[in-house]
């Protein structure tokens, strides 16, 4: 009779200890809820709808409203001359071959037509990349620094934006957010 209520015992202990476990999961699983943005770098455009672009990329295929609406958008800035695109340009590649129902737009900034294809061919990126030598799209975003990043949601609203010290995972992490926002509730 001893042995049979410790049996009892060890069993309720047992049962009450795999109840707490599957309450803490439960709990944890409720609380996780959409991937939430990084912290933004301060930008005028933060929370703003995405600025127009109408471009050719570098390998002629057109850029405009009509091919950005409706899905997640990363627009890219970058140059030969910086030095932290070194390490983002190859990162933006990974996070885009990861995420191919994301639109990835890259914008290099640097004087000649050469310099751009360069820099496409020596970081293999595949997502289209457009030269603005006049600096006309780095106005409209009001670029400042190289490189910046702005992730915007469904709807094209600018939701993350990461200046010189943005990481390959704070890039994914935006990503990641923008890719969850529906597009009817993403305002």
């Amino acid at each position: 009779m001893i042995r049979n209520q410790r049996s009892k015992g060890l069993s309720s202990s047992r049962f009450g200890v795999r109840v707490a476990a599957l309450a803490v999961v439960g709990l944890a699983g409720a609380a996780c809820g959409p991937p939430a943005f990084p912290s933004s770098a301060s930008h005028p455009l933060l929370g703003a709808h995405l600025p127009d672009i109408h471009r050719k990329s570098l390998d002629g295929h057109e850029i405009d409203k009509g091919v950005l609406a409706g899905q997640p958008v990363l627009v890219k800035f970058f140059a030969d001359y910086c030095q932290p695109c070194k390490a983002t340009l190859p990162a933006a590649e990974r996070i885009h071959e990861a995420y191919p129902d994301v639109t990835f737009v890259g914008v290099d900034e640097d004087e000649s037509t050469e310099t751009a294809s360069d820099v496409v061919h020596r970081y293999d990126l595949s997502f289209p990349v457009i030269h603005d030598a006049a600096n006309v799209l780095a106005g409209k975003f009001r670029v400042s620094s190289m490189p910046m990043t702005f992730v915007a949601d469904a709807t094209g609203t600018i939701r993350w934006v990461g200046a010189e010290e943005q990481t390959e995972a704070e890039l994914r992490q935006a990503v990641q957010a923008a890719r969850a926002v529906p597009a009817a509730t993403a305002r």
